[in-house]
Formats: C-alpha cells, sequence, structure tokens
C-alpha cells in the first residue's frame, strides 16, 4: 500500500456521486506486506494465491470478529474501518501473531510479513470506499512501520492506553508526508501473556531435559547396585572389600586443623555460611546525602505549587544516570527487557517506569542492598545541592552547565552526552539537568496540595499510571533544567529521552 490513499468511486453511470458519502471519527487500519514485489519475483504465482488465501482465512474473518470493515484490499495490503479504537488494535494484533504461526514452516524467505498502522481520524465514507486525512495518516504510519509491527497515533494511543494488554513504546513526533502538523506514534509491544507463554514453554523444557538426566543418573545408580555386585561375586578379589558403612565405622576421626598463623588484615577470613553464587557485578557509584529540611517547589509552574518544607532523611544516591554498560549487565543477567546500544559511557534511555523498578530489583537481588528509585523529594533536595537558589549555580541561567536545548555550544542534539561530562553540583552529583530525563517513585500529582512533608514518596491519590519524570533532557530547553521542574508520563511507554538514577537508603 503506497502513497496516498484516495477514495475510489464505482457508480452506473460512471460519474462521481457523494450522496452516500458521510463524515464522522473513525479507527483506521491500513496493512502491507512488506517485500512483496520481491516475494512476486520470486515465485509470482505462488505468492498471490498464498495473499488471496490469507486474506479469505485471516484477514477479513478477523476484521469481522473484531465489528470493522474491510474497505479494499490492493493487492499487497488492505484498508478496514472501525468503530472502536480498541477492537482496531486488537484487530491487528491478532493479524500479526497469526501471520507468526503461518509462516513458522517457511523458509525466511517466503515469509508474508505485514506492516500495520492505525489511526484515529475524521473520515468521509462511501459505500464502497473511505478517504480524508485520517486515512492517510493510517497508510503513513504503515510505511514508517518495521515488518511485523503495529505502529499507532497518539489519538489510538490515549484511547486504548488502559484497555489492552499489551505494552507500547513512544516513537516521539514524526513528520509525515502531506500532514501538516507532526504525528505522535507509537508501537504496540508484544502482548505480555504471548512472552509469558514462551518462557512457560522454556521452562517446560528445560525441566524435560533435567528429568531425562535425572532418569539416567538414576539408571546407572541402578545398574552399580544390582550388575555390578554380581560380577565381583563371580571374580572374587583375593581380599575382601569393607563394605561403605564399615568403612565409616572404622575410619578414624577427621584430624582437627592446626591453627593458622594469625592473617593479616586484607586477608579475607572465610564464610562461616555459604553465600549464594553470584556473578560480580560493578554497582553504580552512589554518593551519601545527609538529611536536611529544604524548600521544595517554586512558583514557576502551578504543577510546582505550594512551595513547602520537606525534611528529608540520609540517603545515597547514584552519581550518574544509570549507563548503558549497567543496563546491559541486568539483560545479560536476563533480569531487564531489552540490549541499549548506545555507547557505554552514556545513560541509558528508552526506558520506561516498568524498566527502572526492574533494573533496581535485579541490583537488589544481586547485592543484598535495597535499591530503589528515588522520591521526588529526594530528587530535589539531591538536584538542589544544598541551594535554594533557580539553580544549583544562581538564578541566572549559565550556558555551559547542564546539557539540554540550546545550552551548550555545539552538543549533540541527537543523543545526550556521556555521563560525568559537565560539572558536578554541590553535592558531587552530575546531570541533575538536562541530559535524560529520569524517572522517580512518585505517582502523579498536578500540584502539591497535600504531598508528604518527609520526603517520602507520595504514591496514593494521584495518578499512578502516570509517575513523576524529573531532570528535562537533552531536547529540553534550561526552564526543564531547574531543580523545581517536573513533568509525568505513562509507566508503561518508553520514551528516547527518559533515563533513571538508582537510590539507596541510609
Amino acid at each position: 500500500m503506497r502513497g496516498e490513499i484516495h477514495h475510489i468511486h464505482s457508480s452506473n453511470d460512471g460519474g462521481s456521486s457523494h450522496e452516500a458519502s458521510s463524515r464522522r471519527l473513525a479507527a483506521i487500519i491500513a496493512g502491507d506486506i512488506s517485500g512483496y514485489s520481491r516475494l512476486m519475483q520470486m515465485d509470482e504465482d505462488g505468492t498471490y494465491a498464498r495473499v488471496k488465501r490469507i486474506e479469505r482465512d485471516l484477514i477479513e474473518p478477523t476484521i469481522a470478529e473484531h465489528h470493522g470493515r474491510l474497505v479494499k484490499t490492493t493487492g499487497d495490503g488492505f484498508l478496514a474501518i472501525f468503530d472502536s479504537p480498541v477492537e482496531a488494535v486488537r484487530c491487528g494484533i491478532v493479524i500479526q501473531q497469526s501471520m507468526v504461526g503461518r509462516n513458522a514452516s517457511l523458509p525466511r524467505e517466503h515469509w508474508i510479513v505485514y506492516r500495520i498502522g492505525v489511526n484515529l481520524g475524521d473520515v468521509i465514507i462511501e459505500d464502497d470506499d473511505v478517504y480524508g486525512d485520517g486515512v492517510n495518516v493510517a497508510a503513513r504510519l504503515e510505511g514508517i512501520a518495521a515488518p511485523g509491527q503495529i505502529y499507532i497515533s497518539g489519538g489510538i494511543y490515549e484511547q486504548i492506553k488502559h484497555k489492552l494488554v499489551c505494552g507500547y513504546q513512544s516513537l516521539g513526533d514524526r513528520q509525515v508526508k502531506n500532514i501538516t502538523d507532526p504525528v505522535r506514534v507509537y508501537r504496540v509491544l508484544p502482548d505480555p501473556s504471548a512472552i509469558s507463554t514462551g518462557r512457560t514453554r522454556l521452562v517446560i523444557a528445560l525441566l524435560a531435559a533435567a528429568t531425562l538426566l535425572l532418569l539416567a543418573v538414576a539408571g546407572g545408580a541402578l545398574w552399580y547396585l544390582l550388575v555390578r555386585p554380581e560380577s565381583q561375586l563371580a571374580s572374587p578379589s583375593p581380599a575382601a572389600s569393607p563394605s561403605p558403612v564399615d568403612v565409616a565405622k572404622t575410619a578414624p576421626p577427621p584430624i582437627a586443623p592446626q591453627a593458622a598463623p594469625k592473617a593479616p588484615t586484607t586477608a579475607v577470613a572465610p564464610a562461616t555460611k555459604q553465600q549464594p553464587s553470584l556473578q560480580p557485578i560493578k554497582e553504580p557509584e552512589m554518593i551519601s546525602l545527609p538529611g536536611g529540611s529544604f524548600a521544595m517547589g517554586s512558583n514557576d509552574d502551578i504543577t510546582e505549587k505550594p512551595v513547602h518544607q520537606v525534611a528529608i532523611k540520609p540517603f545515597a544516591i547514584g552519581k550518574y544516570p544509570v549507563t548503558v554498560r549497567e543496563w546491559n549487565e541486568c539483560t545479560a543477567a536476563k533480569a531487564c527487557g531489552f540490549v541499549a546500544v548506545d555507547r557505554e559511557d552514556a545513560p541509558v534511555t528508552d526506558v520506561n517506569w516498568n524498566d527502572a523498578r526492574q533494573f533496581a530489583a535485579w541490583l537488589t537481588q544481586m547485592t543484598g542492598k535495597t535499591y530503589r528509585l528515588p522520591s521526588e523529594a529526594e530528587w530535589e533536595y539531591a538536584a538542589r545541592g544544598g541551594t535554594q537558589t533557580r539553580y544549583w549555580w544562581g538564578d541566572q541561567f549559565r550556558p555551559g552547565m547542564v546539557n539540554c536545548k540550546n545550552c551548550i555550544e555545539g552538543a549533540a542534539v541527537e543523543q545526550p552526552m556521556k555521563v560525568g561530562s559537565l560539572k558536578a553540583n554541590p553535592f558531587g552529583l552530575h546531570d541533575m539537568g538536562g541530559g535524560v530525563d529520569q524517572w522517580v517513585e512518585d505517582c502523579w500529582h498536578k500540584n502539591y496540595q497535600g504531598a508528604p512533608s518527609d520526603g517520602s514518596a507520595w504514591v496514593s491519590d494521584g495518578d499512578c499510571s502516570s509517575r513523576v519524570i524529573r531532570s528535562g533532557s537533552w531536547r529540553n530547553d534550561m526552564r526543564s533544567a531547574r531543580p523545581a521542574s517536573r513533568d509525568r508520563y505513562d509507566v508503561g511507554v518508553r520514551y528516547p529521552t527518559h533515563g533513571f538514577r538508582v537510590a539507596l537508603s541510609r
């Protein structure tokens, strides 16, 4: 499905007729086969027959089952319309998952793989077609989608984000052809239940292998007990060997070890209790902060009011945001969900709140220390570095102090700088402003009315489907780099500027 989608008329007199047309809000699916021309060159008749069979056996019934209407097919694609955004995305998920099964028995070069775009828009509907910008945006989303993926617009996301058991990754705002305003784009992530099923199958396979191994060991033991003793009786040795029980009875007691010379202070004493075998990891560098009281918030923005006094208990916080290297250690241990591909000394990005919590839980398991996300109050206290000015260095902005939009001459705009590139604040913390947005523990509240005064995370009464992010990023301007600046984002959505740092209670 290429280019802009135009309406198609069919009328007995050959002319255009809009008498049956109507305008309404609808969810539009545009689907297209990736590499269709290559498939046709390989096997034109076979590919054509397979595509028609897929349309008949999968596409058409799946659309109907989800209360949609197939508007048209285009040889290598299809267009469908739905009243419900939820049903439209469900339909797309079923199609993509079904195609995985259909392709499983085929060589990879023969796979038929769809790209799918879904948009919510005001469209004009006729008896045999639908058209308008709402359709064009769906087609553009399909055009930029990766093979086997579903890309949805921000309008669809807002309608479905709490109604489907799946995840979403924000791909930011995209400028698409012939559409004036940028389109907010999300990728639909695999259904967690499907991932769980795959993991369950893996566990079953491992258990089966372990069972076979145990049976083999048991069989060997049985052979030793039943067969070998008989052969020994047939050819006895000159001297009868004592039984294992006799050996146990007659063996002398173990010799007590002589007292060892006093070990130097650098030696490690033997453990009195066996510790779990853990793969060594390099923990994030932490800075211990004293407790104290400070005025949290500002009068610069309504979400930062009212300014209120907060008492902070002593705690430790990461000297830097968590880096790509640190994140990928978690990924290598199969405890974090994706491999970060930036340079190792850059802050990890594209992390949602759930990902950040998962990393902290893994650190806790590996070290025995209770790693966590900082509270919003702890983060601001740390970012201020003991100051109460608009920025930690004063009330006036100074270029070169933080990595934000137009804040550093010649700074890269497509990615954050490596951690620790700029000056630390008075607490010795780097990148507490600009760099990457940083998740904290707190649920989102539109202001500080009723906020805790003890520095704890505020996880009641607010919108906990969204969590607070702090710091601003390299894409935001200087206003977001203020210690008091705050924003929010949905907990399950990965966004290219989002990272985090960890904290420890003392």
